[in-house]
C-alpha cells in the first residue's frame, strides 16, 4: 500500500506540494553582511531541496530591520536587495518542491544588547527568573506602530513573492509579536487591540488580510499559531480552535500547529508544565481536537523523527509533517523514508534543569549542524551541548556587533534622505 506520505496535497490557492513531509522553520541565524541570505543559506537550502522533501519553510525572515530575534537575522523590507532572495527561492526550489518564506516580528522577545526597539502589546516582559535581564523591557506599541507593522508584514510577503517564493508564512506562535497579541498573559491592552479574543486575534487576522491583499491569489498563505502556549492561563486549544476558524475565512492556506514560547519552551520539548510528555509528536494530542473542527489543512511539528510516528500524524488527520531537528541530522531523511530506511544518529537530548539553557543549547546544536550542511560536510550530531552553546555565544557576539555597525549606518543613511 503506497504510503500517505508521498501523496500529494492541494492547497486552497491551487499549489500542490509533491509530498506530505515539510521541512519546518528554524532560526538560521546565519546572515550575511547588510543582513542578507548569502552562500551559505543558499547551499544549505539547496542540499535540502536535494533531500526529497516536498516543501521547504525559511526560518524566520524579519519584517522590521530595527526588530530582530538574533542579530545574524535576515532581513526583507523596502530597502532589501531583492537578487540574494531570489537566487535563495531558486536553490530552495531545485528539487522540484516548494518554498515558503516564515516572516516575523520578535515583538519583547529580544535581547536587552540588541539596538533598535524592543515592542509589545505591553510593557510585559519576558519572565525567566534570574535571566530576565537579558531580555529588553517592551514598550507598548502605538495604535500607529502596530499599523505599520502590519504594513511590513505585507510588504515583506510581497518582495518574497517577486523574489521567487512560493508562499509566505506568518509567524503567529512561540511568544513571538503576533503570538503577544494573542496571549491573555502577556495582551493587557483595553483597546481595541486586546481584551476578548477577537481583539487579541485583530493584529493577526488585520496582518493576514494586508499579506492577501498584497499577493496574488495564487500565492500560498500559511500561518503558524501555537496550539497552546503551556502556562497557565495562556492561550489555549480552545482559542487556537476559533482563530483556525478566523483565519480560514480570510483564505489561509495551512495552518501549522506547534507551541511554547521562550518562556515555556515546549517547541523543544520543554514545556513549563507537563502536557509534552511525548518523545515526538510533542503537540498531537492537542492536534487530534483541532483536526476534528479545522476548516484549514494543519501542519504539525514538533520532534517528529521517525517515519512510524509521522505516518501516525497523518492518519490522525493532519495534512502536513513537519520536521525541524531530524532534517538538520538527516537532510534527504524523505528520500530515505521513500526506500524503506529510517535516520542514522540522532541528536544529543539537552536534559539540563534550567529550561531555557537547555532550549538555547538544543538550538545551539541545531545550528551546528546546519552549519556543517551548507558548508558540503555531514551533520556530526554528537557534540556535546555546552560546546555547541559556547561556539554558539561566540558567534552571535561577532554578529551583534557586524549588525549594530549596519544598522547605525542605515538609520544615518535614512535621516540624511528625510
Amino acid at each position: 500500500m503506497a504510503s500517505q506520505l508521498f501523496t500529494p496535497l492541494r492547497l486552497g490557492s491551487g499549489a500542490v506540494l509533491t509530498n506530505r513531509i515539510a521541512k519546518a522553520a528554524m532560526e538560521e541565524n546565519m546572515a550575511d553582511a547588510g543582513q542578507l541570505p548569502g552562500r551559505r543559506l543558499i547551499e544549505l537550502y539547496r542540499r535540502w531541496a536535494a533531500g526529497g522533501t516536498g516543501l521547504l519553510i525559511t526560518g524566520n525572515v524579519m519584517v522590521h530591520a530595527e526588530a530582530l530575534t538574533g542579530p545574524a537575522g535576515v532581513v526583507l523590507d523596502e530597502a532589501a536587495p531583492l537578487e540574494p532572495f531570489a537566487q535563495w527561492a531558486q536553490a530552495a526550489r531545485s528539487g522540484g518542491g516548494a518554498v515558503w518564506m516564515q516572516i516575523n516580528h520578535p515583538g519583547r522577545q529580544v535581547a536587552a544588547d540588541m539596538p533598535g526597539v524592543v515592542w509589545g502589546p505591553s510593557d510585559v516582559g519576558v519572565e525567566l527568573g534570574r535571566r530576565s535581564s537579558r531580555f529588553g523591557r517592551p514598550a507598548a506599541m502605538s495604535p500607529e506602530q502596530i499599523a505599520a507593522t502590519v504594513r511590513r508584514f505585507a510588504l515583506t510577503a510581497s518582495r518574497a513573492e517577486q523574489a521567487g517564493f512560493d508562499g509566505v508564512e506568518i509567524h503567529a506562535a512561540h511568544g513571538y509579536l503576533l503570538s503577544q497579541f494573542l496571549s491573555p498573559l502577556v495582551n493587557k491592552r483595553t483597546d481595541i487591540w486586546g481584551g476578548s479574543l477577537e481583539n487579541r486575534a485583530r493584529m493577526l487576522l488585520e496582518t493576514v488580510r494586508a499579506v492577501r491583499a498584497a499577493v496574488s491569489a495564487s500565492f500560498t498563505v500559511a500561518v503558524k499559531i501555537n496550539s497552546a502556549d503551556f502556562q497557565r492561563g495562556g492561550f489555549d486549544a480552545d482559542d487556537a480552535r476559533r482563530v483556525i476558524e478566523w483565519l480560514s475565512a480570510l483564505d489561509v492556506d495551512l495552518v501549522e500547529l506547534s507551541g511554547g514560547s521562550y518562556e515555556s519552551p515546549a517547541m523543544t520539548g520543554r514545556a513549563a508544565d507537563s502536557r509534552t510528555r511525548a518523545r515526538e509528536a510533542y503537540f498531537l494530542e492537542l492536534a487530534k481536537d483541532l483536526v476534528t473542527s479545522s476548516p484549514v489543512p494543519l501542519m504539525l511539528t514538533g520532534g517528529i523523527t521517525r517515519r512510524r510516528t509521522a505516518e501516525e500524524v497523518l492518519a490522525n488527520g493532519v495534512s502536513l509533517v513537519g520536521m525541524g531537528t531530524a532534517l538538520a541530522v538527516t537532510p534527504d531523511l524523505p528520500d530515505r523514508w521513500a526506500k524503506g530506511h529510517e535516520a542514522g544518529r540522532g541528536m544529543r537530548p539537552v536534559t539540563w534543569k534550567d529550561k531555557p539553557l537547555a532550549s538555547a543549547a538544543s538550538m545551539a546544536q541545531v545550528r551546528r549542524q546546519l552549519r556543517r550542511l551548507a558548508r558540503g560536510t555531514d551533520p556530526r550530531p554528537g557534540v556535546h551541548p555546552a560546546i555547541a552553546l559556547l561556539a554558539e555565544q561566540r558567534r552571535q557576539r561577532q554578529a551583534l556587533r557586524r549588525y549594530r555597525r549596519w544598522l547605525t549606518t542605515r538609520q544615518e543613511t535614512a535621516a540624511e534622505h528625510r
